[in-house]
């Protein structure tokens, strides 16, 4: 993300992709990710137009995928799969054991999808809790 026009063109993508929830602010959580393992931001253009995005993160013990995006006009093209592999290469690289991700329950494709690639369901509980708030 070089610039604001960069950022801007990333949360319309978010938000065509229907990734945006007004508890989170999409331009705060690129930001946050710029400051740390900003190089694992992953950006997949064609044509010059920004086209799907990952990001991924390692804390010691897992890694994580966030915000996993793909332009509705490009899905089922592959990019996704592409996207998560150069992930899981990177993560893997770094000695990553295991990668976590969280989806919402309603969200039906993108279960089918992490299925298709080999994820699978963990017998956990999701628990969080909000340390800063982004409105």
């Amino acid at each position: 993300m070089h610039n604001s026009e960069d950022k801007e063109v990333v949360v319309d993508l978010w938000q065509r992709c229907g990734l945006l929830r007004q508890w989170n602010d999409p331009y705060k959580d690129i930001a946050r990710k710029l400051l740390v393992q900003s190089d694992w931001f992953l950006v997949g253009i064609v044509d010059l137009e920004v086209v799907s995005t990952v990001m991924a993160g390692f804390e010691g013990h897992r890694g994580w995928i966030n915000y996993l995006a793909v332009d509705p006009e490009f899905q089922r093209q592959g990019l996704g799969r592409k996207m998560m592999n150069e992930a899981e290469r990177l993560l893997q690289d770094f000695g990553c054991p295991k990668i976590n991700l969280q989806i919402r329950e309603d969200n039906l494709e993108a279960i089918k999808f992490y299925e298709c690639i080999g994820f699978s369901e963990d017998k956990v509980v999701s628990f969080g809790k909000r340390l800063i708030a982004d409105d």
